[in-house]
């Protein structure tokens, strides 16, 4: 598995324009991406910390394959879409272990 989470610093006064549209485009462009098994997006607890989004995919090929894809070209076309101008910070993994209770 090959997981990779992009760290967005969405100031609070967008947080529910950037929330709203970067759901939506999730929904619109994820559906059907070969090798992903799932794409979340999480929300800070308290403070200015950064959103995490995370896609996990079945492998690092699958997941450098959606870059070139017309997905990923969709979910990034609307540069004035709100956090789109806001700094992210990119991070890659391979999945050693996976312990589920």
């Amino acid at each position: 598995m090959f997981v990779v989470h992009n760290r967005i610093s969405a100031p609070t006064e967008n947080a529910d324009a950037f929330e709203e549209s970067f759901v939506a485009s999730m929904r619109t462009t994820l559906e059907g991406v070969p090798g992903l098994v799932r794409s979340t997006l999480m929300k800070p607890a308290g403070g200015e910390h950064p959103y995490v989004s995370t896609m996990e995919f079945d492998s690092r090929d699958s997941f450098l394959a959606w870059m070139k894809s017309d997905s990923f070209k969709a979910a990034h076309a609307n540069v004035d879409a709100p956090g789109m101008q806001m700094p992210s910070s990119i991070e890659s993994f391979t999945i050693v272990e996976d312990v589920r209770a």
